[in-house]
């Protein structure tokens, strides 16, 4: 089973393809790299995911990389959570069930 590493406090300028590179480091395997986009103006929002096949690699990732610096940003990296049912609604809307009648 896949691991899946949260990258915080990216900065605004690392791309994909560099944040593959950088969790790629002595030999690990990265499965995906994403970089997280602002819908409208598709400018990184500082954080992205990278997948790594086995959780060797994925762990050895997190005790190399958090708290590092990348670009003059110290970056967070550690262990995804899944996505709950409130994240995935879009954030501080009230779900229809939630609302009252007038």
């Amino acid at each position: 089973m896949a691991t899946r590493l949260y990258v915080g406090n990216l900065p605004f300028s690392v791309g994909e393809d560099q944040l593959r590179k950088i969790f790629e480091g002595n030999g690990r395997q990265v499965a995906d790299a994403k970089v997280i986009t602002d819908r409208q103006t598709s400018r990184s929002r500082g954080f992205g995911f990278v997948e790594f096949e086995n959780d060797t690699d994925a762990q050895a990732a997190i005790k190399e990389l958090n708290d590092t610096e990348i670009s003059g940003r110290k970056i967070v990296v550690n262990e995804a959570r899944p996505r709950s049912a409130r994240d995935m609604a879009g954030g501080d809307r009230p779900s229809r069930d939630n609302l009252r009648p007038r």
